[in-house]
């Protein structure tokens, strides 16, 4: 169709599934001030940090551009963050607020991801640049769970 489409990966995986026309992502992990963002493929089945773009609000949405035009992905992937239950909380909603906001202006499929745990594993591996290693661990767990 052309137009930007939403889906969510993980336990959602076959409800929503992949086309496998989408080869290269660009994923990331949001925050309010801080977005990371990594690159990866579905060949390989592994990602790369690329880089945090340390800006607020819509500032955030002009380097995000050059990346996408620089990287020229087929899809984009969204980490949203929840509760270790599971429940929403307070950035949920932001994180999909943020999933839609680049549907809307990039035209691109967007993904979202079950991130509960990427920050915590990206600190573990002793990450220097945290919000974009924790955008590398949900693209490989996206490119981990689809067909």
């Amino acid at each position: 169709d052309g137009g930007a489409s939403m889906s969510v990966a993980g336990s959602m995986a076959a409800a929503h599934p992949v086309p496998s026309s989408q080869q290269s992502f660009l994923a990331f992990d949001f925050g309010t001030q801080r977005t990371g963002v990594a690159v990866g493929n579905r060949l390989t089945r592994s990602a790369q940090a690329i880089k945090t773009v340390k800006a607020e609000g819509d500032a955030r949405f002009a380097p995000i551009a050059a990346l996408i035009q620089e990287w020229q992905p087929h899809a984009l992937v969204v980490g949203v963050p929840r509760h270790p239950d599971g429940n929403p909380h307070e950035m949920t909603g932001r994180a999909q607020r943020f999933a839609r906001q680049l549907a809307g202006r990039f035209s691109l499929p967007v993904h979202e991801v079950d991130e509960r745990f990427s920050s915590v594993e990206a600190a573990s591996q002793g990450a220097k640049d945290l919000d974009a290693e924790s955008a590398r661990i949900i693209l490989e767990q996206f490119l981990r769970d689809i067909p």
